[in-house]
């Protein structure tokens, strides 16, 4: 008997001590709290630690989600991590979280979609379980972006932090996921990119991570525009029927005009953007597991999730919580 649903069993997330304020960055480079704000609505970003990596951080996230959904590592059928700044090319940053979490033969793998990866993770995981090759997915997104930026670039040291979240999904009598949408365009990679550093090349002369800031949004707003419509059609849902979007954290100023395409107040939109910046792939899961476990999120409400990132890549996913 095929699977119907899924539906997310538990999220967690993890953030690093360190915080960056817009007081601190403007020590660095030429830019002021006013301006930052004014531009991308971001006052803080958490700054990962050298003990922080990407595994360490997203097994963090992993264990919080593994107790939200009460279940062992065990029962576990598959690891994805979503990310790109992991330590290693190989052994990958799953393998190594689920290593740490005690896992001993379960299939685990690294995905990379930039700032879209949750979402890749997240509808990756979904079908999975619809194919009946696994009952329980941990989906984990974590990223160090920071150290990627150019300390000396106000185009982007300014919006950029670190973290990890993760999401345990699982097979479901009832409905929980309505409709997931991925996709990418490789003509718009130029605009937003970041290179491996090469080998034997000393690490301050490797390239740091480049956006042409202006196309980036304007493309961000066009796409997210469409790719709402088209979940929400997919899903044969109205947005009249949401009760929360959850965004990725880029900029306010595309999160608001998401927010008024979908005609949603504010206060329906989960923001995590002003206290932690840009974290890329793990932005979502962390704005979801924020909503959460804040008490906003309940049990049963309709949440919209999307993402934009390098690639250009984009997904979505219409759940009800």
């Amino acid at each position: 008997m095929s699977i119907l649903f899924t539906r997310i069993l538990g999220t967690g997330s993890y953030l690093p001590d360190q915080i960056r304020t817009n007081a601190d960055l403007e020590k660095m480079v030429d830019t002021s709290d006013e301006w930052i704000i004014e531009r991308t609505g971001i006052s803080e970003r958490r700054i990962a630690a050298p003990y922080e990596t990407v595994t360490y951080m997203g097994a963090e996230a992993a264990k919080k989600a593994l107790e939200a959904a009460n279940i062992s590592a065990d029962e576990i059928d598959l690891v994805i991590c979503a990310t790109t700044t992991a330590e290693y090319a190989f052994p990958s940053a799953a393998c190594e979280i689920s290593g740490i979490l005690g896992m001993t033969d379960t299939p685990a793998f690294d995905l990379a979609a930039a700032c879209a990866g949750f979402s890749y993770g997240y509808a990756l995981a979904h079908s999975m379980i619809l194919s009946g090759a696994c009952k329980k997915v941990l989906i984990v997104a974590a990223d160090i972006m920071s150290h990627a930026c150019d300390p000396t670039d106000r185009s982007t040291i300014i919006l950029f932090g670190d973290g990890a979240a993760a999401c345990v999904l699982g097979e479901s009598e009832e409905e929980g996921t309505i409709a997931v949408h991925i996709s990418a365009d490789a003509k718009y990679g130029p605009l937003l990119n970041l290179a491996y550093p090469k080998r034997g090349v000393a690490v301050q002369d490797h390239l740091w991570l480049y956006m042409k800031g202006n196309e980036v949004f304007k493309h961000a707003v066009l796409v997210l525009s469409d790719l709402v419509s088209e979940t929400l059609k997919k899903g044969n849902i109205d947005s009249s029927q949401l009760d929360y979007l959850v965004p990725h954290q880029a900029n306010l100023r595309i999160i608001t005009a998401t927010a008024r395409r979908l005609k949603l107040d504010m206060s329906h939109v989960i923001v995590t953007l002003d206290k932690q910046g840009n974290t890329s792939a793990p932005s979502v899961g962390l704005a979801l597991d924020e909503g959460i476990r804040s008490g906003k999120i309940k049990r049963g409400d309709i949440l919209l999730m999307e993402s934009f990132g390098g690639g250009f890549t984009w997904g979505s996913a219409l759940i009800r919580y």
